[in-house]
């Protein structure tokens, strides 16, 4: 008789969906709310914590620089809240959520390449002061909702590329 046992998961770690698409492996937090513009909140309390989407780091390659608003600074649900600039690119950010900047990721002056290596962990952009989270809710996506978004996206971003290439 074999008996089987289940390892319980480490009490911290995190929950992804995750997905392969070509070459390329995406993972999208469960925890996490998420903009259709390829950024999330993460949400504890009144205050949020903000960043970018595995989909977005990848599709921008090595991050060279990571512009905010800086402390002080409100910001309204689908505003401007910074730029990422890569060799490939600079692009504006959304903000997924509406409030007052309480705090910006100052490790990203010296280390933007975290947006890329921890994009939900280390490399997030940014803290709010919530200014109304239930008024924001219609903009946001659950990470279910998000992931379904993510798949689309990255298969016409492939259909793109190989329409380029054949």
């Amino acid at each position: 008789m074999t008996k089987s046992i289940q390892i319980p998961k480490e009490p911290n770690m995190p929950e992804y969906y995750e997905t392969v698409v070509d070459k390329f492996f995406f993972k999208v937090r469960k925890d996490y709310l998420y903009s259709p513009y390829d950024t999330w909140a993460s949400v504890d309390g009144d205050v949020a914590t903000v960043g970018v989407t595995d989909l977005l780091q990848r599709k921008l390659g090595d991050i060279a620089f990571v512009e905010t608003e800086g402390p002080g600074s409100s910001v309204e649900q689908e505003d401007r809240l910074g730029a990422l600039e890569s060799a490939k690119a600079t692009v504006d950010l959304t903000c997924p959520v509406t409030g007052e900047v309480i705090e910006v990721n100052t490790e990203l002056e010296d280390r933007p390449e975290l947006v890329n290596t921890s994009p939900y962990e280390d490399g997030w952009l940014l803290k709010l002061r919530l200014s109304d989270l239930e008024a924001d809710r219609p903009g946001l996506l659950s990470a279910e909702a998000y992931f379904t978004l993510l798949q689309k996206k990255a298969n016409e971003e492939l259909h793109k590329l190989k329409g380029l290439k054949g």
